[in-house]
């Protein structure tokens, strides 16, 4: 099952366990039964402490468990978790032998002090970036506390379950047999909903903290740039990170990024976050920011107040905060997503193998997301708003070479037809304001992105478009108040820009504080 590249860093990994777990499979005679077995005896093979059996008695075919014998520690994975979640197997293993998850010391004593019955159920693509972190953060928590159960669900070996339950994106988290959440989500985020009463205990904590010399906002290209070379001068450096990597963790395939001629978000993104730890930056992780108030007088401190309800301060501030996916605006979208809208097509496309669907967004995004569909779906048609596509002619070249692919031009999407379940159509008008209706059962939504500025309304100039105004410094119309990245006026939206524009905000930022009056330095 497992190439000999892969069986090598296995091997190296099995070095880190600690005590002995086995692989307990519950197994049919159909072939995915055969490449789960593969898997586990390979894995086995590989480590004496490993110990692989097939007499487990589990409700799904094929599934496994991992536990550490004589305890209550255990994993559960229904299907295959390759792809992605290979990762996600791996720390299973080093974490249920004993291998300490790295989560901070007070989160692990929130975790434990966890009481109830709690049983979660991931249901997971191997194509999809941001199901790890989930799958992950949860199997952490079931090690940590016995009274947490996690299963990890390949939707695409369990399409019965995918259908009668109606699963049309991924992640989708289920608690005690109810649905509990979708997307992406981290340990923080999992303990909020289930500890209601940590949000306010964070919000102290947080209050607490001395005062910053520079504060980024925002975790991805621009953001880990600016905090490393904030770092790197010295300064008291804190970082407001919901996720690392941004924007970022949600492309799949990236060939533009000089030096590197392919690796994909997700990679890239661990690489920024290790970057980033590297050097003595605060990081302030899970949290969102939600309101500016600008110093009193130049020199002053800035304040952010966070959608927890604390507030952190900072002589200086570098917001990076990014853009998210543009939404249609539609009747049927907010009705229907998850249930057929999609937004990422790495994700969710496996959900719609052999079926129709419709992308909508003639740019970069909209034609790779054609183009990746084509090779799983029945038939693609892609909607471009304009007379003409606006992805780069290597990218319409490629699309139209495929036979599965229809491209309509000059056509608006007006509605996104349903049965009250999932989607089952879509509406659009042409060039000569004719209605046309399509038969699909999934719309993927790559329009482009909206700056994530709202929270800075009335605060800092903004342009029609929501984005943040800035000079050639990065300086915004409040002093000592910088920005970067996919939410400024900074025209190109691209990784390797962002990276530039983060270095030179923070270098802005530096030559800011070091001509500030005496006085207001000491502050």
């Amino acid at each position: 099952m497992l190439q000999d590249d892969l069986k090598t860093q296995m091997r190296a990994y099995m070095e880190y366990l600690r005590d002995a777990v086995v692989l307990e499979a519950t197994l049919g005679t159909d072939d995915r039964s055969n490449e789960v077995r593969g898997l586990l005896e390979d894995i086995a093979s590989l480590s004496p402490k490993v110990t692989f059996s097939d007499k487990g008695n589990g409700t799904r075919i094929p599934s496994f468990v991992i536990r550490r014998p004589g305890t209550d520690v255990q994993v559960c994975f229904a299907g295959l978790p390759m792809g992605h979640e290979f990762t996600s197997l791996v720390l299973a293993l080093l974490q249920v032998s004993g291998h300490p998850p790295k989560i901070e010391a007070d989160v692990v004593a929130q975790i434990r002090a966890l009481d109830g019955d709690y049983h979660f159920e991931t249901y997971f693509s191997q194509s999809c970036q941001n199901c790890p972190d989930v799958v992950q953060a949860l199997n952490a928590m079931s090690v940590l506390n016995p009274k947490i159960h996690h299963t990890a669900i390949d939707g695409a070996d369990f399409q019965d379950e995918v259908e009668r339950l109606g699963i049309r994106s991924v992640p989708q988290v289920y608690l005690n047999g109810e649905p509990f959440a979708s997307g992406r989500m981290e340990v923080a985020d999992i303990l909020a909903k289930l500890d209601t009463a940590s949000v306010a205990r964070s919000a102290e904590k947080l209050n607490d903290m001395a005062p910053f010399d520079v504060l980024v906002l925002g975790a991805g290209p621009a953001g880990d740039a600016a905090a490393i070379y904030a770092a790197r001068k010295g300064l008291r450096t804190g970082l407001v990170a919901e996720r690392f990597g941004g924007q970022v963790m949600d492309t799949a395939g990236i060939e533009n990024f000089i030096s590197v001629p392919e690796t994909d978000g997700p990679k890239l993104s661990a690489a920024l976050e290790a970057h980033v730890r590297q050097y003595d930056v605060q990081i302030i992780a899970s949290q969102l920011a939600a309101k500016l108030i600008p110093a009193e007088q130049t020199g002053g401190l800035h304040q952010i107040v966070l959608e927890s309800g604390a507030t952190l301060r900072s002589k200086t501030v570098i917001i990076a905060t990014g853009a998210r996916w543009r939404h249609l605006g539609v009747p049927g979208e907010d009705e229907y997503r998850t249930k057929g809208v999609a937004y990422c097509p790495h994700c969710d496309g496996p959900f719609y193998k052999g079926r129709p669907v419709v992308v909508t967004g003639g740019g970069n995004s909209g034609v790779e997301a054609a183009i990746d569909l084509a090779g799983i779906v029945s038939h693609v048609t892609l909607l471009q708003r304009g007379a003409h596509l606006k992805a780069d002619k290597v990218l319409q070249d490629r699309l139209l070479s495929l036979p599965n692919v229809t491209v309509l031009t000059n056509a608006l999407t007006t509605k996104i037809e349903g049965d009250g379940k999932e989607v089952t159509g879509l509406t659009y008008s042409d060039g000569d304001g004719g209605l046309h209706q399509i038969k699909t059962d999934g719309v993927f939504v790559q329009i482009g992105l909206l700056p994530n500025t709202e929270w800075l309304k009335g605060t800092l100039k903004l342009s029609p478009y929501g984005e943040i105004v800035i000079d050639d410094h990065c300086g915004t119309s409040v002093p000592g108040v910088f920005a970067a990245g996919d939410a400024t006026t900074v025209p190109y939206k691209q990784i390797v820009i962002a990276m530039g524009e983060g270095a030179k905000a923070s270098l802005s930022a530096f030559d800011y504080l070091i001509r500030l009056p005496v006085a207001a330095k000491a502050n």
